[in-house]
């Protein structure tokens, strides 16, 4: 009688590591481990994935990378070119001397390209610009220039320093061009607010 009791233990044991080891599995395949490796992903997690890594390439590429100076740069030199336009072409229409009237219409040559360039800049960047405003009017031709050599006094220094200082290459490259040629219309500003009396 022992020896069957014996065996039926025995078979008893067997029986009940082979339910266990079945509940186990069936447990493991309803909820994979936490750690190790994990299940592929859903083709609708996959496809949200990728579409987050394209969104924020494309933020990058738009100007997610400029810094806090380069778009407080690019919109001050936004306004700056629209207000030269459009004080450049009050000048061509008003001023009573001809090297003034001519001064005038290179403002609004220069500065219209330039800005043709930082809008283009700022489109690739993402950065929305200001738009144009109405410029004051100025009492006469000397009035209009003094305005000028003032206003290229504080653009070449803003200029300089986004050169020098700026995080974007873009905008740094822009910056530098320009401030050459807003170094010359300083020059002849000064030189020509020197000959009105």
């Amino acid at each position: 009688m022992k020896d069957r009791f014996f065996i039926n233990g025995s078979a008893a044991a067997t029986l009940a590591a082979i339910i266990l080891t079945c509940l186990a599995g069936a447990a493991f395949a309803q909820n994979p481990p936490m750690f190790g490796r994990t299940p592929a992903a859903s083709p609708t997690q996959t496809s949200t994935a990728n579409a987050n890594t394209n969104k924020k390439s494309q933020e990058t590429a738009k100007g997610g990378s400029l810094s806090m100076g380069d778009r407080s740069f690019m919109r001050e030199a936004a306004k700056g070119g629209m207000m030269e336009v459009a004080m450049g072409r009050q000048a061509e229409q008003n001023a009573s001397n001809p090297e003034v009237k001519k001064f005038g219409a290179r403002m609004v040559t220069d500065h219209s390209k330039a800005n043709s360039e930082l809008k283009s800049i700022a489109s690739k960047k993402g950065v929305e610009l200001p738009g144009a405003k109405e410029p004051g009017k100025w009492k006469s031709d000397k009035d209009y220039m003094d305005a000028m050599v003032k206003d290229h006094e504080k653009d070449l220094a803003d200029f300089e320093k986004e050169a020098k200082n700026g995080s974007d290459p873009d905008v740094k490259q822009f910056a530098e061009k320009t401030s050459a040629v807003v170094r010359k219309h300083l020059n002849l500003a000064k030189e020509i607010h020197g000959k009105l009396k």
